[in-house]
């Protein structure tokens, strides 16, 4: 039953991802050929990049209710936070992190699988729901002092 639960959740991630796309045809054609999409930012969330370990630890800090989308890339150690469109300046002072501009290219991948070494490590739940810039910021601060 978990099992069941967890990839309806993951279902509805993907179709609320795919929703938020002009072209999710050509994304889906992208995923098929096992190949990163890349999708740009600004109409439905804002991408800020930073750290993967300062990014676990932020995770950790913020717990899974005030967490939103997080991508991360193994390979490269870079982790990718979904954001909220009204994102202003709130992140400026986090030297850990870097706003994307609005139309910044995030190389995605499904919800419902991995491609090479990038994941998510906080899939979208078909909510809608992004990580505050506000929390992030307090999260980056204190995984820091954890460090």
């Amino acid at each position: 039953m978990a099992i069941k639960l967890a990839r309806s959740t993951r279902q509805a991630g993907q179709d609320w991802f795919l929703g938020c796309i002009r072209h999710p045809t050509d994304v889906l054609r992208t995923w098929a050929a096992g190949e990163l999409a890349r999708i740009p930012s600004g109409e439905h969330w804002r991408v800020a990049e930073g750290p993967l370990l300062f990014s676990l630890r932020a995770m950790k800090y913020l717990g899974s209710r005030r967490l939103g989308p997080v991508v991360a890339d193994v390979a490269t150690g870079q982790a990718w936070w979904l954001l909220p469109t009204g994102l202003r300046d709130e992140l400026d002072d986090v030297p850990q992190l870097t706003v994307q501009p609005q139309g910044g290219l995030l190389a995605c991948l499904p919800v419902l699988n991995t491609i090479g070494e990038r994941g998510w490590l906080e899939p979208p739940d078909g909510s809608g729901r992004l990580t505050a810039p506000a929390a992030l910021r307090i999260a980056f601060g204190a995984g820091e002092r954890l460090a």
